[in-house]
């Protein structure tokens, strides 16, 4: 872990007695944060997945984003019987650094490795789930933002598919073609399986929290009949 996190997440021991532990595991996860842009405009966007995840997950365990900044609103309560913190991010996606970064502080957060991070993907098939322990960004610009302004990329993220646009029949790169798709509405067809995205990502995070991400990833990054993959 390198210098600038070791500052912001602190000394384990040093924290130790002044928050709820939740597991008795290295770094258990603490904090699930959603990615995506507030406001109503945004709500239905397939930008907007991540906040679909949590506010059902809150909803499924009776939390309330009970409280709110100018970055962030935060749920706290126990999810597995495991004390947790969800939390949707306040700022636009780009800028999700700056929220995570509040909250990892106010939560005093001793790892990285202690936050989930639930984000859309433009790689994967509509309504695929992928969870990873850590990497690069992966063309996210939100997940980009916390890995510069954390300075580490170890972390791990629960990833919804939303698929690429297609210009001319081709999947296309274009950023104005990617950013009017992330920011539009699914189809009926794709909101059907976005749906199904949400609930098994949900059940995805409630393994993470409950086993670890690692017995979340062998679970839930395979296909029917498939091989587990990162």
């Amino acid at each position: 872990m390198s210098g600038m996190l070791r500052r912001v997440f602190g000394s384990r021991d040093r924290v130790a007695a002044e928050k709820p532990r939740v597991d008795d595991g290295p770094h258990a996860i603490r904090l699930v944060f959603a990615l995506g842009n507030p406001g109503r405009d945004y709500a239905a966007n397939r930008r907007n997945v991540g906040f679909w995840v949590v506010n059902k997950l809150a909803k499924k365990h009776g939390l309330d984003f009970s409280t709110k900044t100018g970055t962030y609103a935060l749920a706290q309560g126990e999810i597995g019987g495991r004390r947790v913190a969800l939390a949707r991010t306040r700022t636009y996606n780009n800028d999700s650094g700056s929220a995570v970064m509040a909250l990892v502080r106010a939560l005093k957060l001793d790892h990285a490795q202690e936050m989930l991070i639930v984000c859309d993907h433009l790689d994967l098939p509509t309504g695929r789930v992928r969870l990873r322990r850590n990497g690069s960004g992966g063309g996210q610009k939100g997940v980009a933002d916390i890995i510069a302004k954390a300075r580490s990329d170890d972390f791990p993220r629960v990833r919804i598919g939303i698929g690429r646009p297609a210009h001319r029949g081709q999947p296309t790169r274009d950023p104005e073609h990617v950013a009017a798709w992330v920011l539009g509405d699914p189809s009926r067809d794709e909101k059907a399986k976005l749906d199904l995205g949400v609930d098994r990502a949900i059940e995805a995070i409630e393994v993470a929290l409950a086993e670890g991400i690692e017995a979340a990833m062998n679970r839930y990054n395979r296909d029917d009949g498939g091989e587990a993959d990162e």
